[in-house]
């Protein structure tokens, strides 16, 4: 069970290793793009290249869905990157459920956790298999992967990475169910050397850049929204006040003189800097509204005025 990319790996590795995938529960499909065309997942589009039996289930506890789910009896569902189950669902197979989860639980239970360890400044995180029960990411954990986050990783990067690790740690998983032979743990009795925190869903007023906040903290909301959904701020004109959106997909620490936050430093040709509560950030990559992402001589070349803004 599973929908993007981050899925179809475990996917993969489940159907060369030559495991028995009796089917594959994925989104319906979705209206995409300007012409509004119907777009499949990528699981989907994995699943069907390898004849794989796919269900698109709106609803979860539809009674036709659930009868046919009933059929394929399977032994054990895996869930990567999908919904919420209800019980009547994950509570089905002979071994139960299991969900790989992108982060080092109980830390980061919720839908963005790869994005809030980066933002939150986090060292480390990994990956982990979990018993599904009835509040989100909250059952017993089975297995981790734990791995470094460097100070140059986006979570572009991470999420590659993990994507990997978590499809072999399903196989690990898969293995060790149907052997009987792994010990469930609960989270609860981690939550005293692990601390508890939480992953909401990420909407578009999290991802503004406050420059007057720390080049550290504002560095870290950049890469950990790189390059999806992505942090965003606003030129604005010193004259006449035009503003254009602009997103940020990475940005390094600078020297430069104490200033007012968000004052723009540019030789015009190669550096494009910009000033925090605490320091500066050179901007490498970036994207203005309507044209293709770029990097900072690039955009300087075609937007030789940016002297005359700055970043609010």
């Amino acid at each position: 069970m599973g929908t993007p990319d981050f899925a179809v790996a475990s996917l993969k590795q489940l159907v060369e290793n030559e495991y028995q995938v009796v089917g594959v529960i994925t989104a319906p499909d979705r209206p995409a793009g300007r012409g509004k065309q119907l777009a499949v997942s990528a699981v989907k589009k994995y699943a069907l290249t390898n004849n794989l039996k796919v269900l698109q289930p709106e609803k979860l506890k539809n009674p036709e869905f659930l009868e046919e789910l009933r059929s394929l009896n399977a032994d054990l569902q895996v869930v990567v990157a999908f919904r919420m189950l209800p019980e009547v669902v994950w509570n089905m197979p002979r071994l139960g459920t299991f969900n790989l989860h992108a982060s080092l639980l109980p830390r980061y239970r919720g839908a963005a956790p790869l994005n809030w360890a980066i933002i939150n400044g986090d060292t480390k995180t990994g990956v982990t298999t979990f018993q599904l029960d009835h509040e989100i990411d909250t059952g017993k954990i089975l297995f981790k992967k734990e791995i470094d986050i460097w100070e140059n990783d986006t979570v572009g990067s991470i999420h590659d990475s993990l994507m990997e690790i978590g499809a072999k740690l399903v196989i690990e998983t898969v293995d060790a169910l149907a052997d009987g032979n792994v010990e469930a743990i609960p989270q609860e009795t981690l939550a005293d050397e692990t601390e508890i925190k939480h992953a909401p869903k990420i909407f578009k007023e999290d991802c503004k850049i406050d420059w007057s906040k720390d080049a550290e903290t504002i560095r870290n909301l950049i890469r950990g929204l790189s390059p999806y959904p992505t942090a965003w701020s606003t030129l604005v004109n010193k004259t006449n006040g035009q503003e254009i959106s602009v997103k940020v997909f990475f940005a390094m620490h600078a020297e430069g003189k104490t200033t007012e936050s968000g004052t723009i430093e540019t030789d015009g040709k190669n550096f494009l800097k910009v000033a925090c509560g605490d320091g500066w950030l050179q901007i490498t990559d970036l994207q203005l509204a309507g044209k293709k992402r770029m990097k900072a001589d690039e955009f300087l070349r075609g937007f030789q005025q940016v002297g005359d803004y700055r970043f609010e």
